[in-house]
């Protein structure tokens, strides 16, 4: 009689096969039933073939969105949900504070956001660590209640233990604190500062860590989100995470630069509604309303309609794309965009390049040092397409910029924390503002504009003259773009 092991021995050969055969049809069958992108479904159908063992094991920790936000919502406590109904401030006209081709606009913002636009918002610009740091540990230092603090980034360096010195001491104040870091950006940094928060006392969890029961961070959805509020009454978004190299004094000729934004107004009530649902998501605990919201504003002029747009691989998938493609079609003169990673989709390619075919000028600015070397080479072979037909594309001078930013003939804008790439568009939670003004669209403007004086142009000859192995490298990772 044959043992185990010795049928184990004999037979091996044909239960691998069996196993690779049962697990890559289950795969392929899934992802051919849940992917909306025929692309991605064809992509992952095609891992999972080609490589009989690893593809299916690569589509189950990469490849399913095991996100169920939803249910956790319905879940919900009312308050919780109406954080941003709360304090009704309607807008009657958005074409007296912009234009009126943006009122189409605020219609499909309506039905996709989850949030309705609010009026009476003062936005205030911040340009890098240099402002945007002094202003976020002033408010925390000046905070009475509650801090909500979520990033992506929180670098254990200089500027994250300023930080978390100003968080501890707010907590010794007895202000309530709970601080969402992402649990791929925390470790930018060794040590994670969240063993510095927590030794501190302060109440600290990091987005996605447990997937399948394992005690590895889930890489391929990340929270890309830049939210402090103080009190309820006072915000800072955009796209800054927190670390020494945005701030000049450190980083001396090396400073990076980026764009954040303070604001006030019933848009916070809509940052808070987000970070409450990521927090709830991540530790189960419910922020109440009366402890963590107000409704008592005292916001200073000029005041703007906005409102945040919540993106990420749930319900809201698809915010960002959409809101872009009825901003571009709506465009009438001139549209600007600034972006460190710039990668559309076929989709998002062909409405920015129909814009141009209208008439209407497009200036796209990229850094000309980036960050990340594989992202600016996927970048780059992919250029052409938009330059061909009548895109102007500008290589930034000087030091990497991080900023995020769009405005459409000088009446509307788009900023916070997503990139123009896939992983921002379908697999991070991203969080944007839209600000229907004309004043707050000229200073962005303005901001684009000093990149464009200090830019190279990059054609389709500069593009042409690149040595055919570069070209050839590019394409390949090109390629894999959606998972950079």
């Amino acid at each position: 009689m044959y043992s185990l092991h010795d049928l184990l021995l004999a037979y091996w050969p044909h239960i691998v096969f069996l196993i690779s055969l049962i697990s890559g049809a289950a795969a392929a069958t899934h992802a051919a039933m849940t992917k909306n992108d025929v692309r991605a479904a064809i992509g992952w159908v095609g891992v999972i073939l080609m490589s009989p063992i690893f593809g299916p094991l690569f589509y189950l920790v990469a490849g399913i969105n095991r996100v169920r936000r939803d249910r956790i919502s319905q879940q919900r406590d009312e308050a919780i949900k109406d954080y941003s109904n709360k304090q009704a401030v309607p807008v009657a006209d958005v074409a007296a504070d912009s234009a009126p081709q943006f009122v189409s606009l605020r219609t499909l913002g309506d039905r996709i956001t989850g949030f309705p636009l609010r009026g009476n918002n003062h936005v205030k610009i911040l340009l890098g660590g240099d402002q945007a740091y002094p202003a976020m540990i002033a408010a925390i230092h000046g905070a009475r209640k509650t801090i909500a603090l979520q990033t992506y980034i929180f670098d254990d360096d200089q500027v994250g233990r300023e930080f978390a010195q100003a968080l501890a001491d707010a907590q010794k104040r007895g202000v309530e604190i709970r601080v969402l870091i992402d649990a791929i950006g925390s470790k930018y940094s060794r040590p994670p500062i969240i063993g510095l928060l927590h030794k501190n006392g302060i109440t600290a969890a990091l987005f996605m860590t447990n997937p399948l029961g394992m005690k590895m961070p889930y890489a391929n959805l990340r929270s890309h989100r830049k939210i402090l509020i103080v009190d309820g009454r006072h915000g800072f978004t955009g796209g800054m995470n927190i670390r020494e190299g945005f701030v000049s004094a450190i980083a001396k000729q090396k400073v990076a630069g980026d764009t954040h934004f303070q604001v006030e107004g019933p848009v916070v009530l809509q940052l808070m509604s987000a970070f409450a649902h990521d927090w709830e998501f991540t530790t189960k605990e419910t922020l109440p309303y009366s402890i963590w919201c107000s409704d008592d504003w005292h916001v200073p002029s000029p005041e703007v309609p906005a409102r945040c747009v919540r993106s990420g691989p749930d319900k809201f998938i698809a915010s960002t794309h959409n809101m872009l493609l009825g901003a571009f079609a709506v465009a009438q003169q001139h549209i600007r965009i600034q972006s460190p990673y710039f990668l559309p989709d076929q989709i998002l390619i062909g409405a920015i390049n129909t814009a141009a075919r209208r008439g209407i000028q497009v200036d796209i600015v990229i850094p000309g040092s980036n960050n990340l070397r594989l992202v600016n080479y996927a970048m780059t072979a992919q250029l052409d397409q938009v330059i061909r037909n009548g895109c102007r594309v500008w290589r930034a001078g000087g030091n990497f910029n991080h900023s995020k930013l769009i405005t459409i003939d000088a009446a509307w804008s788009y900023v916070g924390s997503s990139n123009i790439d896939p992983r921002s568009l379908r697999l991070n939670f991203e969080l944007d503002i839209e600000i229907y003004s004309r004043d707050t669209a000229r200073d962005i403007e303005r901001l684009i504009d000093s990149e464009i004086e200090h830019a190279d142009p990059v054609t389709l000859e500069n593009l042409a003259a690149i040595p055919f192995r570069k070209r050839l490298r590019n394409k390949i990772i090109w390629l894999a773009s959606p998972y950079l």
